[in-house]
């Protein structure tokens, strides 16, 4: 079975010598800029990871073949195309710390190249082995489409004043939790792991993807600018619901049962305008500053760790091993360690 070590240069070595055409060039290049910029790479890496626990057969020394490397590489392409589009309709000026391809293009070629990077994730995908394609492009097809309505209600809470926990978990699970379930069950049916492995790795995906769409509204508000790589409070200037801002309304809510203003104090620091950068840094330490009065941000990590337990729970019914297990706590922990 391959190391993580193994995986880890297998994943360096195929975005490193990504191809995209040459002509023209104003179409492809923020494609090459994407992956050049591309950040820790976790939904092929998971691909990969689960299609190393499962290929059972296969040594340490056998290479990954290009049926299962193609598939990996279609998630990252896929994910990109949609940051593409998610950076114009957030009007995102920077992605891990460099000028997004809107800014640094226009939102014309934005567009247009978001669109031929999907095309490009389907020709990866369509390179899986015969015996399972069918059902990886169903998985594929299906993810997609719930990317797209998890970006569709993110879009229509902007304008909400009312957004439940529930729908809002709704939402993330589609925009975000299912990609990185497709990544872990793409693995293992590459693999042609069993029916119920399958499913424990779709399940074990979903889990941490909540749990790092979590990590990354808190990090949004409590992280590093250098680390996280966009700038800091972000969803506060934009007006967007995070877990961190429906959760502090809740509990506000609660809080002036017992009398008190703090519902109206949070909603006049959220909505406050801030037109140059001393008014949105001071939004951004109001906000945060009602975030830590009420205890969300711990209870920000507190979730993150529930969900990532819950993640683990789906793969020890299935009996990998301690080997095989570790590997996937190991995972879990780069995974979500960065909001802890």
């Amino acid at each position: 079975m391959k190391t993580d070590k193994q995986l880890d240069g297998a994943l360096r070595s195929l975005f490193d010598n990504i191809r995209f055409p040459e002509e023209p060039a104003g179409l492809y290049d923020p494609l090459r800029y994407m992956i050049r910029i591309g950040g820790k790479r976790i939904r092929p890496q998971l691909c990969l990871l689960a299609y190393a626990l499962f290929r059972k057969a296969d040594d340490a020394r056998t290479p990954i073949p290009e049926s299962v490397l193609a598939p990996a590489e279609a998630l990252e392409v896929f994910h990109s195309f949609t940051l593409i589009h998610d950076d114009i309709m957030d009007r995102s000026p920077l992605r891990r710390g460099e000028p997004t391809v809107w800014k640094r293009w226009n939102p014309d070629t934005a567009i247009l190249s978001g669109d031929v990077m999907l095309i490009e994730a389907y020709k990866r995908m369509a390179k899986a082995p015969a015996s399972v394609l069918d059902d990886v492009l169903e998985l594929f097809s299906r993810t997609a489409a719930q990317v797209c309505e998890g970006q569709q209600y993110d879009l229509e809470f902007e304008s909400r004043e009312d957004v439940t926990m529930a729908e809002y978990e709704q939402m993330i699970g589609l925009k975000t939790a299912v990609l990185l379930a497709c990544s872990a069950q793409t693995g293992a049916l590459l693999a042609g792991a069993p029916e119920d492995a399958c499913r424990a790795m779709y399940d074990y995906g979903y889990s941490l993807g909540m749990a790092f769409q979590v990590a990354d509204d808190y990090l949004d508000a409590f992280g590093d600018q250098k680390v996280f790589g966009k700038p800091i409070g972000g969803d506060i200037l934009n007006a967007k619901k995070s877990w961190l801002t429906i959760h502090a309304l809740e509990k506000a809510a609660q809080a002036d049962r017992k009398g008190g203003d703090t519902e109206r104090r949070f909603r006049a620091a959220f909505s406050a305008p801030a037109t140059d950068e001393v008014g949105k840094a001071a939004k951004v330490e109001a906000v945060c500053a009602l975030y830590r009065e009420l205890g969300v941000h711990d209870d920000a990590c507190a979730e993150i760790l529930r969900y990532t337990a819950r993640g683990l729970e789906a793969v020890e019914k299935i009996r990998l091993g301690p080997v095989r297990l570790q590997m996937l706590r190991r995972f879990a922990d780069r995974l979500t360690g960065r909001a802890k």
